[in-house]
């Protein structure tokens, strides 16, 4: 009855989103990345980072589904359903921690530009194997079609690194 006076709200999947970049620096070709998991996409498609400055924030509208212990990784999946791994340094997972500050959890929502992580830039260049960032789409499956953005600086919250189209 309510549904034949008022009507019913049909809401439409969103099938386009934007990526903002997650951190301030400067943007890589996926290729660039100095570890293989990355550079040969076999975690799935994306962009890298090299960060000036360590504050990761979130480059979507959406929810963290996953923060690991070590704080140096986090999982977001968006408002399209895409999943993003932000993977902050290369082999940084053995810093177990020190070092990364988190400042959601999992279950949170998000938007564009909310700070996620913060994390001593000194101490991953002195304990890691690099700072480069890579951001995966981890489920790209459900992905028709991604725009890049050229490789250059960023500005974290600000500007696009991708566009993408789900199917």
């Amino acid at each position: 009855m309510l549904k034949k006076l008022f009507g019913s709200k049909k809401t439409e999947k969103q099938t386009e989103e934007t990526v903002f970049a997650p951190l301030t620096g400067k943007l890589l070709q996926l290729e660039e990345v100095p570890d293989p998991v990355f550079s040969q996409k076999m975690m799935g498609d994306g962009m890298a980072i090299e960060p000036s400055e360590g504050i990761l924030v979130s480059p979507v509208e959406g929810e963290i589904i996953q923060l690991f212990h070590t704080k140096h990784a986090i999982g977001i999946r968006s408002q399209t359903g895409m999943e993003i791994l932000l993977h902050i340094g290369l082999e940084t997972v053995a810093m177990n921690g020190e070092g990364f500050e988190a400042f959601v959890k999992e279950g949170d929502s998000v938007k564009p530009g909310d700070k996620l992580i913060s994390f001593d830039l000194d101490l991953i260049k002195e304990k890691a194997a690099s700072t480069i960032t890579p951001i995966i789409i981890t489920n790209g499956d459900i992905v028709e079609s991604v725009q890049k953005a050229p490789v250059g600086q960023v500005n974290g919250g600000k500007d696009k690194v991708f566009d993408i189209k789900v199917k």
